[in-house]
């Protein structure tokens, strides 16, 4: 299946920070998916619904949600007014992907935003062999993970810990430098590290470590080398272009 993730990724950034900004304390939100039957025989709808018991819109807002600069003028306790920002952006994101997006939202119960995006199918991939299969190949190795934004921390983790890595956390470059000098020598096997932290960024902390970052463009591409870094990997993570470059510095990939 074919995916603009870049488009895809910003259309439920927006809707999913929506979600969780308009949501109180001890509320909920909920992200469901499903495919839904398509006419043509190439193409794959896919269904997203994000759902949240948050503060809610108004019927009169929601008449106008997709203006640019949209904004519910009710509020939280806390002062945040209420859903909308983004909406714009999103429903031409949505649009331009040949899309639909619709809300159903009652001030003081919540909001549910389902968008339906059609995928064009490719040709059915071939049996996956070597790092893509093999989920034993990186266990007993340790990686020191230096995120400062628990999200990403505890995603790239999961993905991590999934292929038998064991996976400890620094929350910035100090903390990273700190936890690697304080290790008996060869404790980590790799450390993977955001250039955009704070007390230290990645490009100081990185003279004598392997990193990580958000950065893809050439010139941060060239300065991770010169900063001593072994490898450069972009933000949104892709699990495979990371685990086969993971495999690489370590000397698993498959000649």
């Amino acid at each position: 299946m074919y995916m603009d993730t870049t488009h895809y990724s910003q259309i439920f950034l927006n809707i999913v920070s929506n979600a969780i900004k308009y949501t109180p304390h001890r509320g909920a939100v909920s992200i469901s998916f499903r495919e839904l039957p398509e006419a043509a025989p190439d193409i794959c709808m896919l269904e997203t619904t994000v759902k949240d018991n948050g503060i809610g819109m108004s019927d009169e807002f929601l008449s106008h949600a997709y203006e640019s600069f949209a904004r519910e003028r009710t509020s939280t306790a806390s002062g945040i007014q209420g859903t909308g920002l983004g909406l714009a952006i999103v429903k031409n994101l949505v649009d331009l992907m040949k899309g639909t997006i619709s809300i159903e939202s009652r001030q003081g119960q919540g909001t549910a935003v389902t968008v339906r995006i059609p995928h064009r199918l490719g040709e059915n991939p071939a049996e996956e062999t070597g790092i893509e299969s093999d989920f034993t190949l990186f266990e007993g190795n340790r990686i020191l993970l230096a995120e400062d934004i628990d999200i990403n921390a505890v995603i790239a983790t999961k993905l991590l810990s999934g292929r038998g890595f064991s996976v400890e956390r620094a929350k910035d470059g100090v903390e990273c430098i700190d936890m690697l000098l304080k290790a008996k020598e060869g404790y980590y096997d790799l450390i993977l590290m955001d250039i955009q932290m704070p007390n230290m960024d990645g490009y100081k902390a990185a003279q004598s470590i392997r990193a990580l970052t958000a950065n893809a463009f050439k010139e941060d591409c060239d300065r991770a080398a010169e900063a001593g870094m072994n490898g450069h990997i972009a933000k949104p993570l892709d699990p495979v272009k990371m685990f086969h470059s993971i495999a690489e510095i370590l000397g698993k990939a498959q000649p």
